[in-house]
């Protein structure tokens, strides 16, 4: 069942936030900061701005191409400190009416649960970003043609949706799942829907297609502080060898990003940055 996002409208961003639609109605953030303020004028422009040109730019892509699938990510938090340029994706694609549909799991503000939500790309990009950057990459054929349709059922779109979440959940466990994991496990179930039923199967075939996760260097002071101010995150999934070691290995941007071309799953990624 569908329901609607709870952001606030704007009359600027109508056009693309009137066709929004959520799998659950509750402040949500991924990827970004979830402190509760209101949007400024400027942040607001800037937002619609970078989606405007993005789904320019996908349109391009469909006219060139006939491309209506995508991973589509944006930099929502700085983590610079280690080394990713991105920090939250999900699945876009095109409607048979033309506009752009971004399908992603979202955690809901200061719990540790996330749901599935199923947006326009004004929405997608509506937060308050740390860099205005949109970064896409164009699945082969054969994955779009898998893909699409998983993506415009609502039923078969939640078959792996986990709702226990935790920002840093490990690559291979189940006990919890973040909002990059669900895609990449989804598209494991588009890719092997005879064979991928459970989130063990689809991350069975993400390892043998070479997946590899990145390795984020956490340290115990910062783990414990970060399990104690933060509902969303946890690191009691993770095997004691790593974490006691502070290697943290979970799904990023940048890794799928960087494995979809490899395991020739999709094309090098582009990106979109508006200007100050």
């Amino acid at each position: 069942m569908l329901y609607p996002n709870t952001w606030r409208r704007t009359a600027l961003a109508v056009f693309f936030l009137a066709a929004a639609v959520a799998l659950a109605a509750a402040p949500a953030h991924a990827g970004r900061s979830c402190e509760a303020h209101k949007p400024t004028p400027q942040l607001i422009e800037r937002g619609m701005q970078l989606a405007q040109q993005t789904a320019a730019a996908l349109d391009a892509e469909f006219a060139r191409s006939g491309s209506r699938v995508v991973v589509l990510g944006r930099a929502g938090q700085d983590l610079g400190k280690y080394g990713l340029r991105y920090s939250h994706l999900g699945w876009a694609y095109r409607t048979s009416e033309g506009p752009w549909r971004v399908v992603h799991k979202l955690n809901d503000c200061g719990t540790a649960v996330g749901h599935l939500y199923r947006q326009g790309l004004g929405e997608f990009f509506l937060d308050d970003l740390w860099r205005y950057e949109a970064v896409w990459a164009v699945p082969t054929p054969e994955v779009q043609q898998r893909l699409l349709p998983v993506l415009q059922d609502s039923a078969r779109v939640r078959t792996l949706q986990h709702l226990p979440y935790s920002m840093v959940s490990y690559v291979w466990g189940r006990k919890y799942q973040q909002s990059n994991q669900w895609a990449l496990e989804t598209l494991a179930v588009a890719m092997e829907p005879a064979s991928v039923r459970t989130r063990d199967q689809a991350q069975a075939w993400l390892q043998f297609k070479g997946y590899e996760p990145s390795v984020l260097k956490i340290g115990a002071l910062t783990r414990l502080g970060g399990r104690v101010g933060s509902a969303n995150i946890a690191f009691d999934d993770h095997p004691n060898d790593k974490r006691f070691a502070d290697r943290i290995e979970t799904v990023t941007v940048d890794s799928v990003l960087a494995w979809l071309p490899r395991a020739r799953l999709a094309s090098t990624a582009v990106t979109l940055r508006l200007e100050n």
